[in-house]
């Protein structure tokens, strides 16, 4: 099934702002912010329990999860950390329980009661997951759940490109040759399926192999409204350094980061491909011959639901919001998280409406003004915050983090008492 593209670049439509919300963040009328807690360290992705707890992934070096207690004004008096499961992009509550991924595994963590953190060591339900490539950092695990018994997560690629290993990385000359087959395409680089609820599966052979072609990902998330999975890859970088006379600057800032609708069998393209968000077209890869020209043939890849280019945003994190606390036009759409690429594009987090045949409707920016570039100098000061992460509340609220100083925000409809408290600045 095919979908109309649409992009997010600059020109982003936006909603009127409210003033006088925290650290300067702009929201749509009718929309307020606090501040939960800050200090965190460089946090990744979080979850909500159905008491209103929060859990908060950390990227690397053992740092293991952030579990915090909130008090009647919505602010954390209670910060405790545990497990030394870490990775950063994969946690998520199911059926009670909490899972979070490391680079090879997936763990599932179980409460006693109302207890802040669990009393005992996880299960650890799928095992074997391939570590990153030396010299390759990226270990993104995103998983997701469909409400119907199965566990889904992404995995990256080993490289920017699939290329022949006797190439040093990043050399010019000699150009990355690519592989045919790529390797990667086995055992990685793709999104599989698993059951949420038994221990023990082995990656991947107890797993179905659901989706291919993917360079990297951090972003993935089931729809309720019309069924099905959704996931956003990170298009490639470097291709204009590496061939200049095929693929110009400008052209490089057009190749896509694209969110997909997933199904059984769904390719997105990498490494052979990549897509030109301005253009609206899959082209053949250079390392495998393309010229910037070249067409991808029809008929094997998935097209985008929605693309972002112009130097691409980063997108860290996708959301449907299941709540009932906003208007009913935000029910079933999707909440983008972009992280923000080289002080310039990104910084926010996007809206994105669906109806219930999966259909998008247009991108808005939803937050923004967590960067608070200072350009009083000529240039951009590095960003005060970054988004990263996003999670719904049981009660509706809308939670992002933010991976700079650890700060999370709680986002509310409404003016109700309690809502608008003095949050730290």
């Amino acid at each position: 099934m095919k979908f109309t593209v649409l992009t997010v670049a600059l020109a982003l439509c936006y909603l009127p702002a409210l003033a006088g919300e925290p650290d300067g963040l702009t929201l749509p009328p009718g929309f307020h912010a606090t501040v939960v807690t800050e200090g965190l360290g460089p946090v990744r992705h979080l979850a909500v329990r159905a008491n209103g707890d929060i859990y908060v992934s950390t990227p690397k070096d053992g740092g293991g999860i952030i579990a915090l207690h909130l008090d009647a004004n919505h602010k954390a008096d209670k910060i405790e950390h545990f497990s030394k499961v870490d990775g950063g992009t994969g946690i998520r509550f199911y059926n009670g329980a909490l899972y979070a991924s490391s680079q090879s595994g997936i763990y599932r963590f179980t409460f006693g009661g109302d207890a802040l953190v669990p009393a005992k060591e996880p299960e650890l339900i799928v095992d074997g997951m391939p570590v990153a490539h030396p010299g390759f950092n990226r270990v993104n695990r995103p998983i997701a759940f469909d409400g119907k018994g199965n566990l889904f997560v992404a995995l990256d690629a080993s490289g920017n490109f699939c290329a022949d290993s006797l190439t040093p990385p990043g050399a010019a000359p000699p150009k990355p040759v690519g592989l045919q087959p790529c390797p990667d395409l086995a055992t990685r680089a793709g999104i599989w399926r698993f059951k949420a609820s038994r221990a023990g599966q082995k990656f991947p052979v107890d797993g179905e192999h659901v989706a291919t072609g993917i360079r990297d990902m951090d972003a993935v998330d089931w729809s309720p409204a019309d069924g099905n999975l959704y996931a956003i890859m990170h298009g490639r970088d470097n291709s204009n350094r590496l061939w200049p006379d095929l693929i110009s600057a400008e052209e490089e800032n057009h190749i896509s980061d694209e969110m997909h609708r997933v199904t059984v069998g769904t390719n997105l393209g990498w490494p052979y491909t990549y897509y030109d968000g301005v253009r609206n077209l899959r082209l053949i890869s250079p390392e495998y011959g393309g010229d910037g020209k070249k067409l991808a043939p029809s008929g094997i890849y998935s097209d985008p639901v929605l693309t972002f280019h112009d130097r691409r945003a980063a997108p860290l994190d996708l959301l449907f919001y299941s709540g009932k606390s906003f208007p009913p036009s935000y029910r079933g759409g999707a909440f983008i998280v972009l992280h923000g690429t080289g002080n310039t594009t990104g910084y926010n987090v996007v809206f994105v409406p669906f109806d219930h045949h999966g259909k998008a409707g247009s991108p808005t920016v939803f937050a923004d003004g967590f960067a608070a570039f200072n350009t009083s100098g000529g240039t951009r000061s590095p960003a005060k915050y970054r988004p990263t992460g996003a999670a719904v509340g049981p009660d509706g609220a809308l939670y992002i983090c933010d991976s700079v100083k650890g700060r999370i925000w709680r986002i509310v409809w409404g003016n109700s008492p309690g809502e608008r408290s003095t949050s730290a600045q």
